[in-house]
């Protein structure tokens, strides 16, 4: 079937231009729904079995021809990894699509790096999320007093993959050496210290205690996969950003009810967001929620947004401990 919310529109050569009659079918079709659309594609994908983000991606580093390496998608112009949906939407295009990198560029980005897009090649819909006042709304304020209403909106962005262009820098090109598969992650683990947190090793399972914010986790020997005790590690952690003293999420949803899927859903994706930062392949942490995100996502087109946003945003503050402790180690 035809990916319609990753499918946009094919390179043109520079100074291209629609005909006048394109142009005017454009302006007279109807608007997608863009939420509908995303939120429909991420739904497919769960009911057929498949994980978002948590696809088989393969081997860290990409060293084996045609796979896609581990890492947050990033844009190869100015470096800024992107965020909430756009991991999604980028990490389902890109192993969709065989990539072997997860650097992305606009058309226009790719000319001003001295290179271009390969004619014929499609691009992927990222978006852009953000809130505008209508002038309207900022006179009746004025008049009434009252504080401004703000107007969500989402803008749609095209981009390409690197190895869908010719002439970019070969520093773009470049993928992390792998990691080997059952030994201990110096790097994961100096981020588990820097976070903070309350960590507590022991016992025969993993779980965060929100009344007395600590998390605990199996030793790492317990695991089958010994690389399964960092995932699970950061899927707590996960839960731990949400703490009120942090990002102040609800963590008090019963076992079993929506908003408790929804806490899991966004613990699920941050964990796999730090997972893959870390160069530690994403897995499914806790399958048996996905007929309750299912549920979620057809009752609310937005939800997946607020949630990829809010599990970008535990990431970040996760992956955020370990920069301020590199930074406090140079001051020192």
């Amino acid at each position: 079937m035809r990916d319609r919310t990753t499918t946009t529109r094919r390179a043109e050569r520079p100074g291209a231009r629609a005909s006048r009659r394109e142009r005017r079918q454009t302006e007279t079709a109807p608007r997608r729904d863009l939420y509908a659309e995303v939120t429909d594609r991420i739904a497919a994908e769960l009911e057929q079995g498949r994980i978002p983000w948590a696809q088989p991606w393969g081997v860290s580093g990409g060293t084996v021809a045609g796979e896609t390496p581990l890492g947050l998608p990033e844009n190869g112009a100015t470096g800024a990894t992107y965020s909430g949906i756009n991991i999604l939407l980028l990490w389902g295009a890109a192993f969709m699509g065989g990539r072997t990198t997860q650097r992305w560029v606009t058309f226009k980005q790719a000319l001003a790096l001295g290179g271009c897009v390969r004619k014929g090649e499609t691009g992927t819909t990222i978006v852009y999320a953000d809130r505008f006042t209508p002038k309207g709304e900022q006179e009746r304020a004025q008049k009434s007093g009252d504080d401004p209403r703000a107007v969500a909106f989402l803008k749609r962005y095209t981009v390409f993959n690197v190895d869908q262009c010719d002439g970019l820098p070969e520093d773009l090109t470049a993928t992390p050496a792998p990691l080997p598969e059952r030994e201990a992650i110096p790097r994961a683990e100096a981020l588990i210290a820097a976070t903070g947190a309350d960590f507590r090793i022991g016992g025969n399972h993993a779980f965060y205690v929100p009344s007395q914010d600590f998390v605990q986790v199996p030793p790492q020997p317990a695991f089958f996969e010994q690389i399964n005790y960092y995932r699970t590690c950061f899927h707590e952690l996960g839960h731990w950003t949400g703490h009120p003293s942090r990002l102040a999420r609800d963590l008090k949803g019963q076992y079993g009810s929506k908003d408790y899927a929804r806490e899991e859903l966004v613990a699920e994706m941050a964990g796999a967001f730090v997972c893959a930062a870390l160069q530690i392949a994403p897995t499914v942490r806790h399958a048996d929620y996905v007929a309750c995100w299912l549920d979620v996502l057809r009752e609310d087109k937005r939800a997946i947004f607020r949630a990829a946003s809010m599990a970008s945003k535990a990431a970040d503050f996760i992956l955020e401990s370990e920069h301020s402790d590199q930074q406090q180690a140079a001051a020192e």
